[in-house]
């Protein structure tokens, strides 16, 4: 893994990244009990809810029945489902241990928005390399923080088995139509397969694509590679480390005159469903993937659930995740609560249908037409 802090990116120091990792690891125990109880007491300060309606406290009023560690039977889960066939995982999902009362504190999420911010824009040399690689929408799209609480509420109604989320209006995800309009990315095009590498096979494609060895790497293409792949571990490949990539994404940019082949959107998307099966597991504590692409779909399609603050000057010809700011965050409960009231009314079905009118001149848009106007 690469070093993805501040100074230069792809230092040799990055070849060894792998066992130092594991290394600062278990060093990081001791602090991170220091900053856990920082994190407790902020989550105990009070903020407004919004009060429950007369149903949802006839429903806090009935008592819950106690269901064991473990337990399948036929009879299924209380208040559902029935049928353990398909949610064969229910046990171990953190929408069970909610219903028993469990809480779990707000997930630890994986965003790295405000590290783009200060790394900036590639400088001119190296500018036309990085657009010609399909990869540049992402530069200004991540937001600068991400609500622990949204997230949190979000990855309890996720079940891997359907990879949805289960809401009250019925079952919704997120598709490859999200990801363009949110993104601006390609979802169709070649899948490039990352194998594991050995040690000593990362050290020979850092010495290879990034030059690390060399005193001075003055080549445009070496930094384009460097600034790309700080790119991708930022933000579509985000993983649970704050200062690390995974050194096989380099392979992807061997030939950045192929990079824009590459279906970038759908291995996002296909990312971000792996880190929420991962996440949906009671055992979990931190989210990884591409925050903004959830927290931004969520500001997209439940603006009343979120707190959502819309850019003024937003240009419906750049990505539409440019369109949002961080909001306001608030408690997973005012979440819970805000996502059991959501109905499906004329108006809802209008924002639909206005959102498909979008995208389908979205499409026409970005797949090189001469209709370069977004109605």
């Amino acid at each position: 893994m690469v070093n993805l802090g501040s100074g230069a990116a792809g230092s040799s120091s990055g070849c060894h990244g792998v066992s130092r990792m594991k290394k600062h690891k278990r060093r990081g125990y001791a602090a991170q009990d220091g900053r856990e109880g920082a994190r407790r007491q902020r989550q105990q300060q009070v903020v407004v809810e919004d009060p429950p309606t007369a149903e949802e406290e006839l429903v806090n009023d009935q008592p819950k029945a106690p269901i064991e560690e473990g337990a399948t039977d036929v009879e299924g889960f209380p208040s559902g489902p029935h049928d353990t066939s398909v949610l064969s995982d229910l046990e171990n999902h953190i929408a069970l241990k909610v219903w028993n009362g469990e809480e779990r504190p707000e997930l630890k999420l994986s965003s790295h928005g405000r590290k783009m911010a200060e790394f900036g824009r590639p400088t001119p040399e190296i500018e036309g390399l990085v657009v010609a690689s399909g990869l540049s929408p992402l530069i200004a799209c991540s937001l600068d923080t991400g609500d622990r609480g949204l997230m949190s509420t979000f990855v309890e109604r996720w079940p891997k088995e359907t990879s949805s989320f289960h809401l009250p209006v019925g079952e919704v995800t997120i598709t490859l139509d999200d990801v363009v309009s949110l993104l601006h990315l390609p979802v169709v095009g070649a899948f490039h397969s990352f194998k594991l590498l050995h040690v000593d096979d990362t050290i020979e494609m850092l010495v290879e694509l990034l030059e690390v060895n060399a005193i001075e790497a003055c080549d445009r293409i070496v930094a384009a590679r460097v600034y790309l792949l700080h790119l991708l571990g930022c933000t579509l490949f985000a993983n649970k480390s704050a200062t690390h990539v995974h050194v096989v994404f380099l392979d992807a940019l061997r030939d950045l005159t192929q990079s824009r082949g590459y279906a970038w959107g759908a291995a996002a998307l296909m990312h971000m469903y792996d880190n929420l099966n991962d996440t949906s597991k009671s055992t979990a504590r931190q989210l990884a993937g591409y925050i903004t692409l959830l927290q931004c779909w969520i500001y997209e399609h439940f603006p009343f659930v979120a707190s959502t603050v819309a850019v003024e000057d937003y240009d419906e010809r750049i990505p539409r995740a440019c369109r949002w700011t961080s909001g306001k965050a608030l408690p997973v409960s005012t979440y819970r609560r805000r996502l059991d009231r959501l109905t499906l009314d004329a108006d809802d079905f209008a924002a639909i249908a206005d959102r498909l009118d979008r995208l389908l001149n979205l499409r026409i848009l970005i797949e090189g037409t001469e209709a370069y106007t977004v109605v």
